[in-house]
């Protein structure tokens, strides 16, 4: 007879930092072919996922196409701005929907395929050549529009990225979602790369309708993300939560904070990483800041960025699977840090010398994705199931709360004094994150953090 702990999603169960759990498989073969079917379309998802972000790099395409529409050091601030509010605050308000939801592939189908209307209508504007004045320079509305787009994009996108953890949470057991995010990656990435290598430099080398071809591209690969995941096989749930004022979800979140340990020390490594996305769209200005940037460079940037991520996911997902994610935050942590500090060391070498380097740079900043992925898969260890839309948007709220308020200050220092004192900081507050990584604790061993342990003793 089974038992409440003989349960297939160990994570299911609330974990402290002293308290092991296992995580057997059942033996239904249904189980097992349903497993199967799911883990290959979650795979496809994250490929279609894959393919299309690599268009519209966060690091590199999207600073890039700012500046090409006319703005500047704090307008690509304002990028950062708005992509972590979207994802932070629209899965706040929309965790309680998604939790009463009794089949949540609807919900990431539906997400999925509104995310390709954004980058549709951008890549139609684009085409159009409307937001060019009679003179050949950008009207003052392109970059508003652009905003505002950016910002609807990411709203969608943080609705469809906190479904996805929790189908993930749902119906993939916890020892294999490491092999999902290599998997997706493994093949993901060779398709995306491929296809920036091979049509990027030949569509910017008109820039006006080559953007249209990036951002069209983007809201194809979208939309297939929708398609694949309506064959999802779920079975329904049966959660129930009172509806509640707004302000009582973000109460939510800080109690998640307040009352779990491990969620607390989980925040604190958040908020510290966080600040690798306010340097984000620097990164590019640092290396080449010539007046007029050669658009076809950026394909080979792109290119090895998402290469250093399917490199490291091979390494990463593996590591974490055996001997948790902890173990494999060690490492993503301490290369998040060596972006900033490259950043640093540029600023005193000549332009030539940094572009010959630039890959190098840009292949570390490829540990963001692989790093956040790492603790969303840690929040899904810590987090009962029906807690999983609640813990994975309040680490969202951990990201964005800081890049909200810091991005904007971050841009406007590096006018107004240069980038020295912003990747100094980001420098600075990478350590400390990497140092973090040593305070939490290892749920599924029930291992208390190191720096627990050197303590007792």
């Amino acid at each position: 007879m089974s038992t409440d702990t003989d349960n297939r999603y160990s994570d299911e169960l609330p974990v402290d930092d002293v308290t092991p759990y296992d995580s057997p498989l059942s033996a239904d073969p249904r189980e097992k072919r349903d497993e199967a079917v799911n883990f290959a379309l979650l795979t496809m998802h994250q490929v279609f996922l894959r393919v299309g972000w690599i268009f519209k790099t966060e690091s590199i395409v999207m600073p890039v196409f700012m500046d090409f529409i006319g703005g500047g050091p704090v307008l690509r601030g304002v990028l950062m701005v708005l992509s972590r509010i979207g994802l932070s605050v629209p899965p706040v308000l929309f965790s309680r929907q998604l939790k009463i939801a009794r089949q949540k592939k609807w919900w990431l189908s539906l997400c999925g395929l509104a995310m390709s209307i954004p980058f549709g209508l951008l890549a139609w504007i684009c085409w159009q050549g409307t937001w060019r004045d009679t003179h050949g320079d950008p009207r003052w509305w392109m970059p508003v529009v652009f905003l505002i787009l950016y910002g609807i994009f990411f709203m969608l996108t943080g609705m469809n990225q906190l479904t996805a953890h929790a189908i993930q949470g749902k119906l993939i057991r916890v020892n294999r979602r490491g092999r999902l995010f290599t998997a997706s990656v493994a093949i993901g990435a060779p398709l995306a790369i491929l296809g920036a290598w091979n049509w990027m430099p030949i569509w910017l080398e008109e820039p006006d309708t080559g953007f249209a071809w990036l951002f069209g591209c983007a809201a194809v690969a979208f939309f297939g993300t929708g398609l694949v995941t309506m064959l999802l096989r779920e079975e329904p749930d049966d959660f129930q939560q009172d509806r509640s004022p707004v302000l009582h979800y973000f109460r939510d979140a800080w109690r998640v904070v307040a009352r779990d340990p491990n969620a607390r020390s989980l925040a604190l490594l958040t908020v510290l990483m966080s600040f690798m996305f306010m340097l984000f769209p620097h990164y590019v200005a640092v290396i080449d800041d010539r007046p007029t940037f050669d658009l076809k460079r950026m394909t080979s940037w792109v290119c090895l960025q998402n290469a250093g991520t399917a490199l490291l996911s091979l390494i990463v997902g593996p590591l974490a699977d055996r001997f948790g994610n902890r173990a494999a935050l060690h490492l993503t942590t301490l290369g998040l840090a060596v972006a900033p500090a490259l950043g640093l060391v540029g600023l005193y070498l000549p332009s030539e010398v940094r572009l010959q380097y630039a890959w190098l740079m840009f292949t570390a900043v490829g540990f963001t994705p692989v790093t956040l992925r790492l603790m969303i898969n840690y929040a899904l260890e810590i987090a009962p199931r029906d807690d999983h839309p609640k813990y994975i948007s309040t680490l969202g709220l951990c990201v964005a709360i800081p890049v909200v308020i810091g991005a904007p200050l971050v841009g406007w220092i590096a006018r107004e004094w240069g980038y020295q004192p912003i990747f100094l900081l980001g420098l600075v507050m990478l350590l400390a994150a990497l140092v973090q990584t040593f305070r939490i604790a290892e749920p599924r061993t029930g291992e208390s953090s190191l720096l627990h342990k050197a303590l007792r003793k």
